[in-house]
């Protein structure tokens, strides 16, 4: 009893992933969300650290925060979908608000650790992903 109690049941460590993909991927789908309210207004000035044009980089972020937000809240694709995530983010991180003080940054910080989290344990067993292709490269090596 103890022990689980410090090291959690395989069922808890799937809830406190599926907590974690929720709450993280309705956080990000709301800045997404925003900026497709906000389209006409932010596209002029928003920023373009890759070179594809202020429209276009705004168009990619949105299709990248809404698109993949939706694939993580619902665990299909759950890796891809985290990659894409995890690349805005550090492209706000790093380009964006790369010379900015840290209270500028924090936030793409935070998102982008819980990202490559995501990634490195996989969506857990509370999953489309898990639904959809089983045990299939989750065996112990």
């Amino acid at each position: 009893m103890k022990q689980q109690f410090f090291l959690g049941s395989p069922k808890q460590v799937s809830y406190g992933l599926l907590a974690l993909r929720v709450a993280f991927g309705c956080f990000m789908m709301v800045h997404g969300l925003q900026k497709v309210m906000g389209f006409s207004t932010i596209s002029e000035g928003f920023p373009d650290p890759l070179g594809m044009g202020h429209q276009l980089s705004l168009v990619c972020a949105i299709a990248t925060e809404v698109g993949c937000s939706i694939l993580l809240i619902l665990g299909l694709g759950t890796r891809v979908a985290v990659l894409g995530l995890a690349f805005t983010m550090f492209v706000a991180l790093f380009l964006v608000h790369g010379s900015d003080p840290w209270k500028a940054k924090e936030l793409a910080a935070v998102y982008l650790a819980i990202y490559a989290v995501i990634f490195i344990t996989g969506p857990g067993e509370i999953s489309l992903d898990q639904k959809l292709f089983g045990k299939r490269g989750t065996e112990e090596a």
